[in-house]
C-alpha cells in the first residue's frame, strides 16, 4: 500500500515534465516557414500543459500554511508557482503561438520581436519557478531533514538549465527529465518519511497499550 502511494504520487507529479520532454524531442529547431505549422500548433497543443509542471512543488505543501517561517516560506512557493504560471505560459503565447503564425502567413520582421518579448516572459517565469523550488526545499528540510537534499539539488540544476534551454533537445528534453526525477525524489523522501513517522507513533501507542494495565 505505502509503495502504491508513492508511485501515484511520483506518476501525478512527473506526468507534466516527461510531456514536456516527450515534446522536446519533436520540438523544431529552428522557425522557418516549412516547420512554421508545426511549431505553432505544438505550442497551442502545450498552452495546458507548461503550467503543471509546478504541481511536484504544490503537492508535498498541500495543506493550509501555518502561522510560522513554514507557512511564510509556502506562501512564497505558491507566489513563485504563480509567477512561472502567467509568465511562462505568456512565453508560450507569444513566442510559439503568435511567432509560429505570424511566420506560417509569410509576415516578416515580427517573429524577431516576438521572440525577445517571449524570451523576457520566459526569464521572469523560470525566476519564479526557481524562487518556488528553494522556497518548497526549505520547508520540506524542516520537516523532513536530508532525505529531501537529493531531489533539491536535482530541481536546482534543473531550474538554472531550464533559463535558456526551454524544451528544445538536447538540454531541454534532459531539463525537462531532471523535473521529473527532482520532482519524483522529494516524493519519495517526504511521504517514506511521513510513514515511518507515523508506524512509529503507532507502534508507540500499542506499546503504552501493552504496558499499562
Amino acid at each position: 500500500m505505502r509503495s502504491l502511494r508513492v508511485l501515484r504520487t511520483s506518476a501525478l507529479v512527473t506526468t507534466a515534465p516527461l510531456l514536456l520532454a516527450a515534446a522536446g524531442l519533436v520540438h523544431p529547431h529552428h522557425l522557418t516557414a516549412a516547420t512554421a505549422g508545426d511549431w505553432a500548433g505544438l505550442h497551442v497543443a502545450l498552452l495546458p500543459v507548461f503550467p503543471f509542471l509546478v504541481l511536484g512543488l504544490l503537492v508535498p505543501l498541500w495543506g493550509r500554511p501555518s502561522r510560522d517561517a513554514e507557512g511564510v516560506l509556502t506562501v512564497l512557493a505558491w507566489a513563485g508557482c504563480i509567477c512561472y504560471a502567467a509568465y511562462y505560459s505568456g512565453l508560450d503565447a507569444v513566442a510559439g503561438i503568435s511567432a509560429g503564425v505570424v511566420v506560417d502567413h509569410g509576415v516578416h520582421g515580427t517573429a524577431g520581436r516576438l521572440f525577445v518579448t517571449g524570451d523576457e516572459l520566459g526569464r521572469a517565469g523560470v525566476y519564479g519557478l526557481a524562487v518556488a523550488c528553494i522556497a518548497t526545499c526549505a520547508v520540506l528540510w524542516r520537516r523532513h531533514g536530508v532525505r529531501v537534499l537529493p531531489g533539491a539539488v536535482v530541481l536546482t540544476a534543473a531550474c538554472w538549465s531550464f533559463v535558456d534551454s526551454h524544451i528544445f533537445w538536447p538540454r531541454g528534453v534532459f531539463t525537462m527529465l531532471g523535473f521529473a526525477l527532482g520532482f519524483a525524489l522529494l516524493t519519495t523522501a517526504t511521504i517514506r518519511t511521513e510513514e515511518r513517522a507515523a508506524g512509529t507513533e503507532t507502534g508507540a501507542v500499542e506499546t503504552g497499550c501493552l504496558t499499562n494495565p
